[in-house]
């Protein structure tokens, strides 16, 4: 097919909840309360974790880089579409459809290869506890990050690679809140089966991969704990893995729901509730699933309230006594 005679697309116009225009104006104020909410929750963890010795260890080295993922793939994504919810032409500019598209899938990869890390923590520091310490180090730790951000650039490359040149010329409607690979693709004006198949294993190896990594680590990490005599033992090792348990299932569960599926037509209103999950409620919780379960980080809560306290209470003072 000849597309040179075709008018290239400048812009993108992003439908996002427009088929449920009712719904979509009751749910901003719920998207915008969660938005906020993440971002103070995960900013407040990323800060705790700097500022407390008692959190300097690899497992919350971890939990305050996937606090800075969470706060970054949802800025990368929320804003725009609280922006356009309310807007009458819901535009995205070609450039800006890419960048967010490749940003959003650049930062959840990584942030599987950190699940996938922080499982294999879990495992030597419950199956290896003598050698944790040295094994664990500073320098394992910023290798291991590093990797992560590598690994998920990798898996990620070849799929850009193969979408960044193909032609778009018409329609330009994405029925979605922001450009996923998926509907993307579907206004291609051109044969696009070879970068839905790149984009189909790219995803298949990449979560499957990190499941199986985290799969393998917690069968071992299970097998570990049976072995404990003690019953408050037991209880004591598997109350440090409840928390990465339970953020594993919420993010594996949608992103293989939306991702890893060979067809994936007629269930994009779906698919826009699912990325909701993974986009917003998600790192909203995130905060939660870590500070309420730990000890650590509620008395390092605790204590940075009372610090904050008294900090206000003695400012006042030396006000009144002025």
């Amino acid at each position: 097919m000849d597309h040179r005679n075709k008018t290239r697309v400048t812009e993108f116009i992003l439908l996002g909840f427009q088929n449920e225009k009712e719904i979509e104006v009751l749910l901003f104020p719920a998207f915008l309360l969660m938005y906020i909410t993440s971002l103070i929750g995960n900013t407040m963890i990323i800060l705790l974790v700097c500022g407390d010795y008692r959190l300097h260890s690899p497992m919350y080295f971890f939990v305050a880089n996937l606090s800075f993922l969470e706060v970054a793939i949802t800025s990368t994504v929320v804003p725009k579409m609280l922006a356009n919810t309310f807007s009458l032409t819901k535009r995205i500019s070609f450039v800006g459809c890419l960048t967010q598209s490749f940003f959003y899938f650049l930062l959840g990869s990584t942030e599987f290869f950190i699940l996938a890390v922080m499982s294999l923590d879990r495992y030597i520091a419950i199956c290896n506890p003598l050698r944790y310490a040295i094994i664990m180090n500073k320098q394992t730790c910023i290798f291991l990050l590093l990797g992560s951000y590598v690994g998920a650039l990798l898996s990620i490359l070849v799929p850009s690679i193969l979408t960044a040149p193909l032609p778009f010329c018409g329609p330009n409607i994405i029925n979605h809140f922001f450009c996923d690979s998926g509907p993307v693709l579907k206004l291609v004006c051109a044969d696009i089966s070879l970068a839905e198949v790149a984009d189909f294993i790219s995803s298949a190896v990449l979560l499957l991969g990190s499941l199986l990594l985290t799969g393998v680590s917690y069968l071992y990490i299970i097998v570990t704990i049976l072995r404990i005599p003690s019953a408050q033992g037991r209880q004591k090792a598997f109350s440090t893995c409840v928390s990465h348990i339970t953020v594993v299932t919420l993010y594996y569960g949608s992103s293989i729901f939306i991702y890893v599926r060979p067809k994936k037509e007629n269930v994009m209103d779906v698919n826009k509730f699912a990325t909701v999950l993974n986009t917003i409620v998600t790192p909203m919780l995130n905060p939660f699933i870590y500070s309420l379960r730990n000890e650590k980080v509620r008395e390092s809560l605790s204590d940075a309230f009372k610090k904050c306290v008294g900090m206000m209470t003695n400012s006042r003072a030396l006000r009144s006594e002025k």
